[in-house]
């Protein structure tokens, strides 16, 4: 019995695709006077002219049609007057009668009553374009495996055709299968079914590659976690369509039946390629008709999109097949960049990072978005993508790295900010982009922002970090930095830091001695986030010790991180700031009121994005919007 290669290299893996999968060879035929298509039609047979283009002698010029003989002599001077008659106008591309032989310009004529005055002598066949001067009826003008452009769909009407032979677009049938996905409009609608359960988003994504790519996708309804049900709709799909591409259930779990699916319904191929995310990725073919599972991560399902669905419906289509990942990503522009931060890569796997970038004093720098395979945030947010080969183990803090671009940036006019998260910032970005510039935002905590700016590795820093010897905020942290360099701080608003907990606060939380006697679980800040220090100030002053308290190692990166699993039930309570609160429907202890600022190097200030982010903090509707969010209080 033949059964799945596993682990496999990509290369490896798509070369037992292309051993056995040949392209289709059909034609279609495709109406070119309601032409509607995909982007990709290629012309399945050459095309022979079945008119002369033009189809009669025709000006190329506005002016009189004539005997070329009758202004023989003609000058300026000594004009050669002809009579009524003996002469038609024409329009540019107007036909010419045959009893003429040439077009003189009108420029060059004048009228004596009903008579021509020509100017100019003219010589047979000037200004005039014979049959078939463009095409003649029988060339070739197109020719098999030509694109069915812009270009030429004009050039086969204008020659007589109505319908254009073309190579037949493989058709591709998505089956998304689960017990926990749930349609994306009962989602959306939150009717309250959704506790345990996803929504069903990749149909919606392959959709739109599929469109970028020019190729056509169906999309089955969704199918259970049982065998049966997803062996049947996929042996209906084979019958039908070239490629039929299984959502999920690639995995080894116990409701994980695609590989079963597989195995009975075709020929096994791979199961699992050596690449992250995506590795577990599955493919057979059932005589010419791969059958592929997809992994249900987004992240992961997107990279075996790239990396196997777009070279395999090439190879259907006849196109060259192998793996091109530029051009399935839709990069029109690489940019080689200096990585931010060390990353270490796993040995032989080909890894894909999510990335975003900024340019700082002439260097293009760039740093991976969170690497989760499930994260859909940080695909729409990333800027482009970045390939690390097999071979790659490490790549240090200033490595080279390349970026797919799949967004247009003007690095010269984006800023980089790196510090404190905060949900006001946040909503900042777009009246920063309506203006021209751009802010790409790290939350990496108010320290980890200060010692960015002191390394030059950002433009702007931003900080609420208290200092408990002296009871303020920010100065003597600032003070510490490179006493070489200035520093522009913008004191922007006081936010309410304190307590989330559950509505009605079940556990009793209202101090740091009531999570250590109670037990609560708790969810921190990392260090060097300012919320993580407020609270070990709080531990420190309240004699508890860190250990005493249940959670205290259990980090969360963003406020709304931290805030979002007190409602859920997977935290009993946090600190963060009251807007937090009031984003989740918790219950807030208030603790503190804290001043939050920014902070720019001086060498910035003058900085193209740093003057449209200064203009963007005094947007009153930028204001408007912090002020709804509740916690807020403006310095100035």
């Amino acid at each position: 019995m033949v059964t799945f290669k596993e682990n496999l290299d990509l290369l490896t893996a798509w070369s037992l695709i292309e051993t056995r999968v040949r392209p289709l060879d059909e034609l279609e035929q495709i109406d070119l006077l309601s032409f509607e298509g995909y982007q990709s039609r290629i012309l399945g047979v050459d095309a022979l002219s079945r008119r002369n283009l033009p189809q009669y002698p025709a000006s190329a010029v506005d002016g009189f049609a004539l005997k070329a003989s009758d202004t023989a002599n003609a000058s300026p001077r000594t004009p050669t007057r002809i009579p009524e008659g003996s002469y038609g106008w024409v329009n540019t591309g107007g036909g010419v009668d045959r009893v003429f032989d040439s077009v003189v310009m009108v420029e060059d004529t004048s009228m004596d009553g009903s008579a021509l005055l020509v100017a100019k002598m003219t010589t047979k066949g000037e200004n005039v374009r014979p049959e078939g001067e463009d095409v003649t009826k029988g060339q070739v003008i197109a020719r098999r495996g030509d694109p069915l452009d812009a270009f030429l769909i004009p050039l086969l009407i204008a020659s007589g055709y109505s319908t254009a032979s073309v190579s037949r677009l493989p058709r591709t049938i998505f089956i998304p299968t689960g017990d926990e996905i749930i349609p994306a409009a009962e989602w959306v609608r939150g009717d309250g079914g959704e506790w345990g359960r996803v929504p069903e988003t990749n149909s919606y994504m392959l959709k739109k590659l599929f469109q970028d790519w020019g190729f056509p996708l169906e999309i089955h309804g969704l199918v259970r976690d049982d065998e049966g049900l997803i062996r049947e709709a996929a042996l209906k799909s084979l019958e039908v369509y070239d490629l039929v591409i299984i959502g999920a259930g690639t995995a080894k779990g116990k409701r994980d039946h695609s590989a079963e699916v597989i195995e009975k319904l075709s020929d096994p191929l791979f199961r699992g390629v050596r690449m992250k995310p995506g590795r577990p990725v599955i493919a057979g073919v059932r005589g010419n008709r791969p059958l592929v599972a997809l992994p249900g991560f987004p992240m992961s399902a997107l990279v075996t999109c790239w990396s196997i669905i777009n070279p395999l419906l090439k190879r259907l289509y006849g196109e060259t097949s192998a793996p091109a990942p530029e051009e399935a990503v839709g990069s029109t522009e690489t940019l080689n960049t200096k990585l931010l931060l060390h990353h270490s890569s796993q040995p032989g796997v080909l890894e894909w990072l999510r990335i975003k970038c900024g340019e700082i004093d002439g260097t293009i720098y760039s740093w991976p978005l969170p690497a989760g395979a499930s994260s859909t945030f940080s695909i729409a947010d990333a800027d482009g993508f970045a390939i690390l080969e097999p071979s790659t183990l490490e790549v240090p803090k200033g490595g080279d790295i390349r970026i797919l671009l799949r967004k247009k940036v003007d690095l010269k006019k984006r800023i980089v900010y790196q510090g404190s998260n905060d949900p006001a910032i946040e909503r900042i970005v777009s009246y920063v982009r309506e203006r021209g510039g751009d802010l790409a935002i790290r939350s990496v905590g108010s320290l980890g922002g200060l010692s960015a700016l002191a390394r030059g590795e950002g433009h702007v820093a931003s900080c609420h970090l208290l200092d408990p010897e002296k009871g303020v905020y920010n100065d003597s942290y600032i003070e510490r930095l490179d006493e070489t360099r200035s520093w522009r701080r913008i004191k922007l608003f006081k936010r309410q830091q304190g307590f989330l907990v559950r509505k009605g606060n079940p556990a009793g939380i209202h101090s740091v001695k009531d999570l250590a006697v109670t037990g609560a679980f708790f969810v921190n800040r990392q260090p060097g986030a300012g919320t993580r220090v407020l609270f070990d100030h709080l531990l420190k002053e309240a004699g508890i010790d860190p250990g005493s308290i249940n959670g205290y190692d259990n980090i969360a990166i963003t406020h709304y991180e931290a805030a979002a699993r007190i409602p859920g039930g997977s935290a009993v309570a946090t600190l963060g700031i009251k807007a937090a609160a009031e984003a989740f429907g918790t219950d807030f202890i208030p603790v503190t009121e804290e001043d939050f600022e920014l902070v720019i190097p001086e060498r910035f200030v003058d900085h193209p994005g740093i003057l449209i982010l200064l203009e963007a903090l005094s947007d009153e509707r930028w204001r408007s919007e912090v002020d709804s969010l509740g916690g807020y209080r403006w310095i100035s």
